[in-house]
């Protein structure tokens, strides 16, 4: 098997749209510190772009949470792997999330935090894929709507944990190469 994609969202599209987000960002939270939570680990990249172009004060806090393991589908069951270490209680809080498809992981964290009584709270998604959608997640700015679709690179993984290190988002598909000699 070889493996090919499909390029979806190309790197100069992203960095582009990031920094409209940022612009934006930097005028919603104007004299105002904000605590930058990614959700790891597929949205490490969108977040530390992200945040060197937002020019407000920034504190960056991790959260990780998983519906997938090793699937390529959703599980339905959200599992929180790791949690902020930073109290939120009257802080700007901006969730950074790479990919919304059944909105389950979203809107658990967001409900998890929104308990621990920020002043605001708000979450730019990188992909969106509303076709999948089975619960609402309040999303401020959403970059790019894909197709459903298995979607890797700028930080998204695929089979074995691969293909974060793309610079564009892509589509996997496999094609079989034809080995046999007549």
């Amino acid at each position: 098997m070889n493996v090919k994609y499909d390029v979806l969202v190309s790197a100069s599209e992203i960095s582009e749209k990031i920094m409209e987000l940022g612009v934006e960002l930097t005028e919603l939270y104007a004299g105002e510190e904000v605590v930058v939570i990614p959700l790891l680990r597929g949205a490490f990249m969108f977040a530390a772009d992200l945040i060197r172009v937002m020019d407000v004060p920034v504190r960056v806090e991790f959260l990780g949470a998983a519906s997938y393991g090793a699937e390529t589908v959703s599980s339905g069951e959200v599992r929180l792997t790791l949690d902020t270490s930073f109290p939120l209680h009257d802080k700007n809080v901006l969730i950074v999330e790479d990919i919304v498809d059944t909105g389950l992981t979203l809107a658990y964290i967001q409900k998890l935090l929104k308990s621990r009584n920020p002043r605001s709270i708000r979450s730019v998604v990188l992909l969106d894929k509303p076709s999948r959608r089975l619960v609402e997640a309040d999303l401020h700015r959403t970059l790019f709507t894909i197709p459903d679709k298995f979607v890797v690179g700028y930080g998204l993984d695929g089979p074995g944990g691969f293909w974060r290190n793309l610079p564009d988002i892509v589509a996997l598909r496999e094609e079989t190469e034809n080995t046999h000699s007549e």
